[in-house]
């Protein structure tokens, strides 16, 4: 069953061009919403360093000592989130390599 036509043709006929109409199974389905997964974790992780950053900057003038901890905490955040989402991206890695499907993410 070619998941991509099933589901994302949407009764139109003749040649349309859609990303989601190459997904031939469940394994390339699962391969796009790995990749989209990463990509929202890296851009949330990019917000949360420059969140992170703006916050020991503003915090640098004052004699505020909660809210430079606020934001080391939030940097500290932001780093233990990114060792995560690595580790996470090599372990599928490692995964589709073990299993043969080298070419998916």
């Amino acid at each position: 069953m070619n998941i991509g036509q099933e589901f994302f043709r949407n009764n139109i006929t003749g040649p349309i061009s859609n990303n989601f109409l190459s997904l031939s199974g469940v394994g390339s389905l699962v391969s796009v919403f790995l990749n989209i997964a990463f990509v929202l974790a890296g851009l949330i992780l990019l917000f949360f360093f420059i969140l992170g950053g703006i916050g020991m900057i503003g915090s640098a003038g004052q004699n505020d000592p909660q809210k430079a901890e606020q934001a080391k905490k939030t940097l500290t955040s932001a780093v233990i989130g990114f060792v995560i989402v690595f580790a996470s991206y090599w372990i599928v890695k490692l995964i589709l390599q073990l299993l043969g499907m080298q070419g998916l993410i």
